[in-house]
């Protein structure tokens, strides 16, 4: 362990004595009150490493040390230096201020809303002035000078910037000038080991020409990072990088006993899995194994007589506002495995992590398709079951909810339980989709011929107000109370809240002939952009999307404010947060929005994905209000 702790060093958000955690990210020492609420701010915020029970790489804790001696918490707090600030009466905190709300407030200020940083004057073009902070982060990487980039990085440079005339990115340029510690701070935001220059060569080529040996190994590391931590957190042990072995995949004790035909379809639908939805899942699992670890260091190192619960608690990953609700909830759910669910997760997503990596096929991308229409078709009670979860906020729930006890269920509860995912489906697989939608319409005008026998002897139809003007919510999303901003689709403001206070629950449901007819409509649209990506007519996908969230808004408008039913709430939530999606995806397809066939072909997988989960929430409307409105 490093010697660098001296009886001098203080915390950079308190001042308090003897820090003994970091915050990597920052640059920063920070004692244990502060870490606290460090840790409940997310990863994406500040990523906190204790400072002597930890295993720290070398050259990450010489980055860390060398910020923070060379003044980066400056960068921070950057305006409370100005006389002026004093004067205003604004100072940061003090190691006798409580943690909660003093010192919260002030740390939450400081990283998460960026209050006291240096800002750049305003520009009309705010990608150019991004551009130009690369650029200069470019040049600033073949010094030894950190906190010049950490400063460039706090402003937006981005730090897997390619450079349009020197055709590389600045972990080529750090690489090649024998630069360890600013590819440190490089790959701690973000930047990427195996990209390629304009020839063809990666920053760890590059290290290895240079001589630079440890460097080179040190990219390797970095580049398996995610893998290698996985590993790490079931075995105890990391791959030998040097001699060539790049994955450890650790066996369960009793997995000859997990042969069921749920793990067995768990695992092919963890392989469906696009490799970027794939690699979101990989990247959620590992916040979660760094967040148990942390947990767990926390827990070896406070002083138990005096643990104070508020400042000790982070029950699940907190929220990234980059993320959309559905991906939040998903992580947050994480948190309810037991160790041998989360064991079984990890192990799996390693083992297609190699798979993907040596290019190894799927034995068959039909069974995966059977497995998926098949899940369509069991989704409705899928969700029954699980309608006992509570809607996502910013606070998790302490209700008791039974954890997912197989592996299938491990895996699916992370992408594939989520409320957008049940496996991609590709074009190729286009007319299995179809075929479903077609089985589904046939099942639909049955339903609307029992309908219509019913309605003869059931309320009339004009007892029912369904003016979208009547039915509409007046709030929009983003001044709901009581949940983040962030964790609402935009477009997601025709969806009933379960949080707003003013209104009772309504038990009353539209008719099934209504539902139907604006499901028949849905389904027609879906059906033209599934026809479209069939024929590869990008431009047709904007137009399609935009009709399809018409007949959207109108289904959902059928609906009261607040339907007394859960699962009417979450598949009203399916249907409008996926429509949103499909509109955003479908945009991504214009001229220009895409920069080559292999991103086309990406977004047409997305725009199918959406309108299959927009056709899976309007069935299962469909079977709800014929289920209720007959009993």
């Amino acid at each position: 362990m490093s010697k660098r702790l001296r009886s001098s060093d203080l915390c950079a958000d308190c001042s308090g004595p003897d820090p003994s955690w970091a915050s990597v990210n920052r640059g920063t020492f920070i004692c244990d009150e502060c870490c606290s609420v460090h840790r409940s701010l997310g990863r994406h915020i500040s990523q906190v490493r204790h400072l002597k029970h930890t295993p720290w790489p070398p050259t990450l804790l010489q980055m860390v040390e060398t910020l923070y001696n060379n003044g980066a918490n400056s960068i921070w707090e950057h305006s409370l230096l100005d006389p002026a600030s004093i004067m205003s009466g604004r100072r940061k905190a003090n190691p006798q201020d409580k943690v909660h709300p003093n010192k919260a407030e002030f740390i939450r200020a400081k990283y998460q809303m960026l209050a006291f940083v240096h800002r750049l004057p305003c520009r009309d073009d705010d990608s150019v002035t991004a551009k130009d902070l690369s650029k200069q982060l470019h040049s600033s990487v073949r010094t030894g000078n950190l906190e010049t980039c950490l400063r460039l990085l706090s402003l937006g440079a981005q730090a897997n910037f390619f450079h349009p005339e020197k055709g590389n990115t600045p972990l080529h340029v750090a690489s090649k000038a024998g630069q360890i510690l600013q590819a440190e701070l490089l790959a701690v935001y973000g930047a990427d080991p195996g990209t390629q220059d304009s020839s063809g060569k990666t920053p760890v080529d590059y290290a290895r020409q240079g001589g630079h040996h440890e460097l080179a190994e040190r990219l390797v590391e970095i580049q398996y990072e995610l893998t290698d931590r996985l590993a790490f957190y079931l075995c105890g042990r990391k791959p030998d990088h040097k001699n060539g072995q790049h994955f450890i995949i650790p066996q369960m004790a009793d997995s000859s006993l997990d042969l069921s035909e749920l793990a067995k379809a768990a695992k092919k639908k963890l392989q469906s899995l696009s490799n970027h939805l794939f690699e979101e899942l990989a990247m959620d699992v590992y916040d979660e194994v760094d967040r148990r670890e942390t947990d767990a260091v926390w827990l070896a190192t406070q002083n138990h007589s005096t643990l104070v619960t508020e400042t000790t608690v982070v029950p699940f990953l907190p929220v990234n506002p980059e993320y959309s609700s559905t991906r939040n909830q998903g992580r947050q759910k994480l948190a309810r495995f037991n160790a041998h669910e989360f064991a079984t997760l990890v192990i799996d997503i390693l083992s297609d992590a190699k798979r993907r990596q040596q290019g190894s096929p799927l034995s068959g991308s039909k069974d995966n398709v059977e497995l998926i229409l098949k899940t369509l078709n069991n989704q409705h009670s899928i969700e029954s079951q699980d309608n006992d979860q509570p809607d996502y906020d910013s606070v998790a729930s302490d209700e008791d909810t039974d954890l997912e006890t197989t592996a299938s269920k491990a895996n699916r509860q992370k992408s594939l339980d989520s409320d957008l995912s049940d496996g991609p489906i590709t074009v190729q697989e286009f007319m299995e989709v179809k075929n479903a939608l077609v089985v589904s319409e046939a099942k639909i005008q049955q339903l609307m011929k029992a309908s219509r026998l019913e309605k003869q002897n059931s309320t009339p139809e004009s007892d029912y107000d369904n003016t979208p003007n009547d039915t509409e919510p007046d709030e929009t999303g983003s001044s709901r109370k009581g949940r983040q901003r962030s964790m609402v689709w935009p477009g997601e403001c025709s969806v009933p809240d379960p949080t707003e206070p003013h209104t009772a629950p309504s038990p009353t449901l539209p008719s099934t002939e209504d539902v139907i007819r604006r499901t028949e409509q849905i389904t027609k649209n879906i059906q033209e952009l599934l026809r479209a990506a069939q024929e590869n007519k990008h431009d047709s996908y904007v137009p399609c999307s935009e009709r399809i969230h018409v007949a959207v808004t109108e289904m959902a408008a059928l609906f009261p404010k607040k339907p007394k039913s859960d699962l009417v709430r979450t598949s009203l939530r399916l249907l409008t947060s996926s429509a949103y999606r499909l509109q955003s995806e479908c945009k991504k397809a214009l001229p220009g929005d895409s920069g080559s066939p292999t991103d086309v072909q990406l977004v047409t997988q997305q725009v199918i994905q959406c309108a299959y989960d927009i056709a899976k929430a309007a069935k299962q409307l469909v079977t709800i209000t014929t289920k209720e409105n007959n009993n």
